[in-house]
């Protein structure tokens, strides 16, 4: 794509009805954008301001794939120059403000953001279906990277819903980078203010599933759980609605939640590895059923 001149720049602005000279060059990292866009990377702002700050052009453009727009855009005018086409899709149905690099870097977390950051109602995101079939039961994860992979790995795998017991934000920067903007296209529950609160909350949901029919299954190690049958998990009847349950990195499957499953499967493995990290343990049994679904 070929670079503009200011004029040019000028002229585009102008076609796009982007009335800039209303909202000036931003150049103060005290200007109260910048307190409000930092507020947006806790959960008591993002709760607060119902809003989802979104970080980067990959992001925005996740935002662009579903049937909602961002509510704000917040750029640079190198970024407002070199995305004309993104600039065309939203013309001028959003607020947008113009801002240096340095205060753009001032208001993220990322350590050298490209240019841009969007805002997004958070009753943008897709909601629950109240008949999923395939689930995924994730118990306290702590870790955003891992988080953000599952969520990442979820959506490849077509994942209806994704259930948390508290652990991780699934809206926090870190997990939205890390999960490639997947919690975007999938709806999720996170259950708990406390980590007893959350696992009494996700028990009663898979034992609600349970009784609708779901198969509730573990993934565990054969010799941590009280589960009578435990298996391979390619021998479970993937095809089946099934709620899938991951364990914490650390801790392992909640006994709260061993109880309510109804199977355990194994990923057998060498025993010179004690265990595997559970986002990269996700991958062959969260796409088994994506497998055997295209099979039958």
């Amino acid at each position: 794509m070929s670079h503009l001149s200011y004029a040019s720049i000028s002229n585009f602005e102008e076609e796009m009805n982007i009335e800039l000279e209303d909202q000036p060059l931003i150049t103060s990292r005290r200007n109260p954008l910048v307190k409000r866009l930092k507020a947006l990377a806790t959960s008591k702002g993002r709760k607060d301001q119902s809003m989802l700050l979104l970080e980067g052009t990959h992001l925005l453009q996740e935002v662009l794939r579903t049937s909602f727009l961002p509510k704000e855009i917040v750029a640079t005018r190198p970024w407002i120059t070199a995305n004309q086409d993104i600039l065309q899709i939203i013309s001028n149905k959003i607020s947008l403000h113009v801002v240096t690099q340095e205060v753009l870097e001032s208001a993220l977390s990322t350590v050298h953001p490209d240019g841009v950051a969007s805002v997004l109602p958070i009753n943008a995101l897709p909601q629950e279906k109240k008949s999923a079939e395939f689930v995924l039961a994730l118990d306290r994860l702590q870790d955003p990277g891992n988080l953000g992979t599952l969520l990442r790995t979820a959506l490849a795998a077509e994942i209806d819903s994704v259930w948390l017991a508290s652990g991780a934000d699934p809206l926090s920067p870190k997990v939205l980078r890390a999960s490639s903007g997947a919690i975007l296209h999938l709806p999720f529950n996170r259950f708990g203010a406390t980590d007893l609160d959350a696992l009494k909350k996700l028990a009663e949901q898979l034992r609600f599933a349970s009784s609708r029919g779901l198969q509730i299954v573990a993934s565990i190690v054969p010799s941590s759980t009280s589960l009578n049958s435990v298996f391979p998990y390619w021998e479970l009847d993937w095809r089946k609605p099934t709620v899938l349950v991951l364990g914490n990195e650390g801790s392992g499957l909640h006994p709260i939640l061993q109880a309510c499953c109804t199977h355990a499967v194994t990923l057998p493995h060498s025993s010179s590895v004690e265990s595997l990290n559970v986002a990269s343990a996700a991958v062959p049994l969260l796409l088994e059923r994506r497998r055997a679904t295209m099979t039958t």
